[in-house]
């Protein structure tokens, strides 16, 4: 068995088992080779080399569990065998602790070129720096260049023999024709600028191996299944695929940061429980062992825990967290997926609908900036999309009790109301926006459910609360349009299909709120009467770009006995539901209980991370705004790790 094997037995095709003579056998090789494992050892006694590497390009492969594109997974075990001989000649195969000392300033390569550049660091300071190696550049025998990377920032490395004069022309040479991409390494120098304008640090030692690279990093990576099955390579080869995440973390500090500057506090509520509850969908279940016989729910969204926090006097609260639905993987869905919920007091849809509005506009003129600067590979947003159909004119303006124009203060403060009368605002957000209370108002172009409905499917929709609603309107549908209705269908289901055929494609020429859904399809929504249509709707929005739902909030129910009526209703109606696909529904007792306590009229908003991430970065799939991608992604690639193995 060669070392490769033993190290790697998951890179080899033909199955390797364990051996324990083999790895006793190594790791005696290695503790006789570099006892103590010092750093300051680490090329004692390195010998001529040459690197064992192909340099051809690559090219695509059918395997996934490929790790380089241009080889076959013999050749990966012959290079690896032949790297780790090499170290082993040279007494280079460490992996040492590092040890700080008084000597040279440590920096990182961020601090080094801002110290430079802003004259705070002398030009015969020396000074410590470490990183990855990008590349090596041999100019001659006795001039090479390298490029080291650290905290996503690159410099160049200048090893001139002239300015190392202690050091044999020997060692010089082979010290450096060791060094491969994928080292981490320790240099120490001074810096400088080349003539074509390069900050460079100058060394005046050879470098110092901390960490070397064994197996062969590829020259690119393009095969789309090598690259979901070895994240870690696509994220070393591929640029994009680093940014994109990178821009996934600064966006999310960006929401945070948003909401906290806004009064919001930000809280954590439990993943785990007994019964998933806050939306309509397949939860996962589980057990624990301190719960025998009693089956658990991860979470499909934190709602109800959030509300029971604001019966509890917290008036304004924010969730970034994960929640987990048992549904199927496509383009724009995980399982696993991070979302956004906030909930604030005495907060009116028009609040809700104006916050949005402002938060999302701010994010697109966020993100267009960081990307010219930060993150080349990543498409900017077209600002002018988020500038179409932005309107003054409250929802009231379709019918609805007109909605008062505020501009909405972090205190009590007075305001007008249409009527030229004043009232005080409880605490809210701040939404102004060129310090007028109509630019507070504005928003994007809002539609209603059921108008809309009728007027893209040319009908009149029956009662929607009638118990034979979904009887009804089926049979409207199948004889007066071309819509084919599924079978086994609940009435929720078929409007939010029929919302996402004919309502959601307006989207793509501007964003668009959907509002006033249908008091079925929101069960822990308030709800009225449409004086327009006479149908019972509930006072929701949500926020539709370029074809995806964006955001989802409404003014939340508060009454207990409304509450009750409506799970029990949604109870009822799931009965209906013979695939599952909405998840069980019960009457949750511990939620009406809390809201007998007392519930203050609050709007909650909920918004999926993930999709966020792909609106804002231009990724066509939510895998690539993910670590690892979705979770076929995560399971093959350890299925195919222990095939292999």
């Amino acid at each position: 068995m060669s070392f490769s094997q033993i190290l790697r037995p998951y890179a080899s095709k033909v199955p390797v088992t364990t051996n324990t003579a083999g790895y006793r056998r190594l790791y005696s090789i290695l503790s006789a080779k570099c006892p103590g494992h010092h750093a300051s050892r680490a090329y004692s006694s390195l010998a001529s080399s040459s690197r064992p590497y192909s340099t051809k390009s690559p090219k695509d492969i059918k395997d996934p569990a490929a790790e380089a594109e241009s080889q076959t997974s013999a050749a990966r075990s012959r290079d690896t065998d032949a790297r780790i001989q090499k170290l082993r000649d040279l007494n280079a195969l460490h992996y040492p602790r590092l040890v700080h000392s008084q000597g040279p300033t440590q920096l990182t390569v961020p601090r080094f070129r801002e110290s430079y550049f802003d004259s705070s660091l002398k030009e015969d300071e020396e000074v410590l720096l470490y990183g990855r190696v990008l590349s090596v550049r041999r100019m001659s025998s006795k001039l090479v260049f390298i490029t080291i990377e650290h905290e996503f920032q690159t410099v160049q490395v200048m090893f001139a023999f002239g300015n190392l004069p202690e050091v044999p022309v020997e060692q010089y040479k082979e010290t450096l024709r060791a060094l491969l991409r994928g080292d981490s390494v320790s240099v120490i120098g001074t810096a400088m600028v080349t003539p074509a304008g390069e900050l460079t640090l100058r060394a005046n030692r050879l470098p110092t191996l901390l960490s070397p690279g064994l197996a062969p990093i590829p020259a690119k990576l393009v095969n789309e299944e090598t690259k979901a099955l070895n994240r870690h390579l696509d994220l070393l080869v591929n640029p994009h695929s680093q940014q994109l995440l990178r821009f996934r973390s600064e966006m999310i500090w960006w929401l945070r940061s948003f909401f906290v500057e806004k009064g919001f506090l930000e809280v954590q509520t439990p993943i785990l429980a007994d019964y998933a509850g806050g939306a309509s969908a397949r939860p996962f279940l589980t057990s624990a062992n301190e719960f025998q016989g009693k089956q658990l729910a991860m979470r499909i969204a934190p709602e109800l825990w959030l509300k029971r926090l604001v019966v509890g006097g917290f008036d304004k609260i924010f969730e970034i967290g994960t929640a987990f639905r048992n549904e199927g993987l496509d383009g724009t869905h995980n399982v696993e997926f991070t979302m956004c919920e906030f909930y604030s007091t005495y907060t009116t849809l028009p609040d809700l609908m104006m916050f949005t509005t402002r938060l999302i506009r701010e994010l697109a003129e966020y993100t267009h900036v960081i990307k010219e600067k930060k993150y080349a590979t990543l498409q900017p947003p077209e600002l002018q999309y988020f500038n179409r159909g932005l309107t003054s004119d409250g929802p009231g303006s379709s019918g609805y009790k007109q909605e008062e124009a505020a501009v909405i203060s972090s205190n009590f403060e007075a305001f007008e109301n249409l009527s030229g009368a004043e009232k005080d605002v409880p605490a809210r957000e701040e939404i102004l926006v060129n310090g007028t209370a109509a630019a507070a108002s504005s928003h994007f172009k809002a539609l209603e459910f059921i108008p809309a409905l009728e007027e893209a499917l040319d009908v009149k929709l029956p009662d929607l609360s009638a118990p034979d609603a979904l009887s009804q309107l089926s049979d409207m549908i199948s004889t007066r349009t071309d819509y084919v209705v599924s079978p086994n269908i609940t009435l929720n289901k078929l409007l939010d299909n029929l919302a996402g055929t004919y309502l959601e494609k307006g989207s793509h020429e501007m964003p668009i709120f959907i509002t006033h859904h249908p008091a079925c399809m929101s069960p822990l929504a308030k709800c009225f009467t449409c004086p327009r249509t006479g149908q019972l709707v509930s006072a929701r929005a949500e926020l539709f770009i370029h074809g995806r739902e964006i955001t989802n909030f409404y003014e939340e129910e508060n009454d207990p006995a409304e509450q009750r009526r409506k799970f029990e209703l949604q109870v009822a109606s799931r009965s209906g539901d013979l695939l599952g696909e909405e998840g069980q529904a019960i009457i949750d007792e511990s939620y009406i209980q809390a809201l007998e306590h007392g519930l203050p009229p609050t709007g909650g908003w909920g918004c999926g991370i993930d999709r966020l991430i792909m609106l804002f970065s231009g990724a066509s799939r939510i895998n690539d705004t993910l670590t690892f991608g979705n979770l076929r992604n995560v399971v093959s690639a350890t299925e195919v790790v222990r095939r292999s193995g």
